[in-house]
């Protein structure tokens, strides 16, 4: 449970910190500094690991590379962008609707059934995040509207990543599928931050080891975290844990940022919270039958995140069928 938990403090975290890092690089600079650091780390690991299982066929690295870039690029470039535009706060509390966008993908793409408490939990997140927006939209005007805009966006992408994943870590072990979809996330926001390549300049001392910080903590060491804890937990205790990140999240702007939490936002975001516990109550209950796969949850952290199979959060592997992130940093 301690390393679960810490996951969820890392995976939090990365929305204050990425806050602050935005000050001195660019978000697509963020995410392919960031990236390419964990493919790397990521790459060493595979290398070294003595369990490695065979190497993934041509049909799933390319399901494998497309999620990597739908989950990492895409998701972090909306992430990003609408950090640097809203507030982390606002962020932390957005990315407690993922799961549940994640179910109704999974209503559209599987025809899942959904219980009566989940639909519930769906309409009250969606009402909570409806009034995190608002309030952005009161207090920040237009750019802030924007970048929640951009942060629910964000979440329909982890979504379809979660999907894909799904479908293409079987018979992988989580560190080798993280490890692709890291590879194709990095490769595509190396070439996204080519567009700020006139803005590019050497990050100070602070925002560099931040940089790591982001990386080393909420890219690997988060997903690495989760991994232990899940194997030693039901799936469904581990993803309730994870609620705590939207928490952890808005502790961490208004400490690291001396961001301010007013009444609606606060309101939003514990509607949300509920929400969330109500559409996870049925998958509680028949998690010992059959894993769910709408269990997977962004790294909160602008992280890199890994849709586990059945269960986990973003960065979350499951236990028998891994998937790759991420959150999340799942992040994420």
């Amino acid at each position: 449970m301690c390393a679960v938990v810490a996951a969820a403090l890392f995976w939090s975290s990365s929305y204050a910190v990425t806050k602050q890092v935005l000050e001195d690089v660019g978000p697509l600079s963020i995410g392919a500094i960031r990236f390419t650091l964990a493919a790397l780390l990521l790459g060493v690991m595979v290398r070294l690991s003595r369990h490695r299982s065979a190497r993934p066929d041509t049909r799933q690295r390319r399901l494998l590379y497309l999620s990597g870039f739908l989950g990492i690029t895409v998701y972090f470039i909306l992430e990003n962008i609408g950090v640097d535009l809203s507030t982390a706060s606002d962020a932390s509390l957005i990315v407690a609707t993922y799961p549940l966008m994640t179910m109704l993908v999974e209503l559209f793409v599987f025809r899942t059934r959904m219980p009566l408490l989940r639909v519930t939990g769906v309409l009250l997140a969606t009402v909570g995040a409806f009034l995190v927006v608002r309030n952005g939209a009161e207090v920040g005007g237009s750019s802030r509207w924007l970048g929640d805009i951009l942060l629910l966006l964000g979440g329909v992408a982890w979504a379809g990543y979660n999907v894909l994943g799904k479908r293409a870590s079987a018979g992988q072990d989580v560190v080798s599928v993280t490890y692709y979809q890291t590879l194709a996330g990095a490769a595509g926001f190396l070439l996204a931050s080519l567009l700020e390549a006139d803005d590019w300049r050497m990050p100070d001392a602070t925002a560099s080891s931040l940089l790591v910080y982001l990386a080393v903590a909420c890219s690997v060491g988060g997903f690495l975290l989760y991994n232990y804890g899940l194997r030693r937990m039901a799936s469904s205790v581990a993803v309730n844990i994870l609620n705590l990140v939207p928490v952890f999240g808005v502790i961490g702007a208004v400490v690291i940022n001396g961001e301010s939490i007013r009444l609606a936002q606060a309101t939003g975001g514990v509607i949300i919270i509920v929400g969330v516990a109500l559409g996870m109550i049925e998958r509680g209950q028949g998690a010992a039958a059959k894993p769910d796969p709408g269990e997977n949850k962004p790294p909160g952290t602008a992280t890199v995140q890994t849709a586990a199979e059945a269960g986990p959060a973003p960065d979350e592997p499951e236990a028998a069928v891994p998937v790759a992130h991420g959150v999340i940093d799942r992040a994420r």
